[in-house]
């Protein structure tokens, strides 16, 4: 029995593309009445169901607005400002409330999440939500305790409370700079939890990160096919991921993984990084998951891609329910050794040991992630998708994407799952100095 089993919490998510839910799929098994979704299921209002229609259409009109031509850019520039983060320096105070956080709480006050409190409210027990309306509505109605994962590096004033020296609000915060950016909007210290991203137990393997380690040490492997990488790291990697990991087995051939978001923006990319990888799939040295998520039309396009390529190397990942493609990804995480993605919240995947190529940034809080991941070393800005079959193999060959991966696995926190239970069964958690047990 797990010393998980006995924790329970009001856990929810919203119906706002997959970072909100993918936040806390690896909190499922402590959810009271499964994961609650705000804006879908019996904790929305019908007039709540209508609100969040509109509200999901603003959101995939915005993810795919850069693509329009001539219109795209300016609309994209006009929607973003919405939630725009400021510069990190000068370190300043950014308390003062603003138009966002004002427009919430009068929403909320017309009824939005009012469905979810009105369910939450028939068991006082811990709530826990990726999404900052409801956090924001369960403070503005008296309930605590309440936990705020936040899904990106950096965040805007509209995930904290107007007046943040009064609120209930505890945060769990994915890095350092989300929790200095916490600090600078009001939030006091003591409400701030360093927790890191909650990862799947599935690609951890428990606290003691015994799957991670197994399948990294295998990743390290094929991400150093010219042998760059092991001569400088081969005594570090041992001691961190044990020796008997590090035996390489070659049971497959190099595999990378292209993931759209929950709008299915960027679709095309795939498709021409899968006509340039063409020779490789073809030849046998590699293998492409096209990971279309729960779109349709996205699984459709990949479908045709696979077809015009006509190899059985490629691998469309695609699923009807939230669950089931969330299992499908984690599947496939097992054995990727390059993620090429956005830098959403799949940014913190790097903490896996997973080099993350980025896609051009959709809206502000990617732009950050996107700078934490260059910060870490753990990310890499793609080049011409057309020339795929060049610059990666480049990357490849002289130990880039092993060196990401290994940076990756070092500098991001990999137990967010483990002391996001910690704080939700103490209060608090303990901190570590080494690389791995944070």
């Amino acid at each position: 029995m797990s010393s998980f089993d006995s924790i329970r919490a009001w856990v929810v998510s919203a119906e706002m593309g997959y970072g909100h839910h993918r936040a806390v799929f690896p909190l499922r098994n402590i959810a009271q009445e499964g994961i609650i979704s705000v804006g879908r299921g019996g904790a929305t209002t019908a007039a709540e169901r209508r609100l969040w229609t509109r509200l999901l259409g603003v959101y995939e009109s915005f993810s795919r607005a850069r693509g329009i031509p001539v219109i795209g850019k300016p609309l994209f520039t006009l929607l973003d400002r919405f939630l725009h983060i400021p510069s990190f320096y000068p370190i300043r105070d950014l308390s003062r409330t603003t138009f966002q956080v004002d427009l919430l709480a009068s929403s909320v006050r017309q009824g939005l999440c009012g469905g979810m409190l009105a369910k939450i409210r028939s068991n006082h027990i811990p709530l826990v939500t990726s999404f900052y309306a409801s956090a924001i509505a369960a403070d503005m109605d008296g309930y605590d305790p309440i936990y705020c994962i936040i899904c990106d590096a950096d965040l805007n004033r509209v995930w904290v409370a107007k007046e943040p020296w009064e609120s209930r609000i505890h945060y769990l915060a994915p890095c350092g700079k989300a929790a200095q950016r916490l600090k600078a909007y009001g939030v006091q210290e003591d409400h701030i939890h360093l927790t890191g991203f909650p990862l799947p137990e599935e690609l951890l393997g428990g606290p003691g990160l015994d799957v991670l380690k197994a399948d990294l040490g295998q990743r390290l492997h094929y991400l150093d096919p010219d042998n760059r990488f092991w001569p400088l790291h081969e005594r570090s990697v041992e001691h961190f991921l044990g020796s008997a990991n590090c035996v390489f087995r070659k049971e497959r051939v190099l595999t990378i993984s292209y993931a759209v978001g929950g709008a299915g923006a960027q679709k095309e990319m795939g498709g021409r990084l899968a006509g340039s990888l063409q020779s490789h799939m073809q030849n046998g040295t590699l293998r492409l998951n096209l990971i279309a998520g729960l779109k349709e039309s996205v699984r459709d396009y990949f479908m045709d891609v696979k077809r015009q390529i006509g190899s059985d190397a490629i691998r469309v990942i695609y699923a009807e329910d939230i669950q089931e493609y969330f299992r499908l990804f984690n599947e496939a995480m097992h054995e990727t050794d390059i993620l090429w993605t956005k830098p959403s919240e799949l940014s913190f995947y790097s903490a896996l040991g997973i080099p993350i190529v980025m896609t051009p940034t959709i809206g502000s809080q990617e732009k950050f992630n996107r700078q934490w991941l260059f910060e870490i070393q753990a990310g890499i800005r793609q080049e011409n998708p057309d020339h795929t079959d060049q610059w990666l193999f480049d990357w490849l060959y002289n130990g880039r994407l092993a060196e990401a991966a290994w940076s990756g696995f070092l500098k991001a926190r990999k137990l967010g799952t483990y002391k996001i239970h910690e704080v939700l069964r103490t209060g608090k958690m303990t901190k570590s100095d080494s690389p791995v047990m944070r």
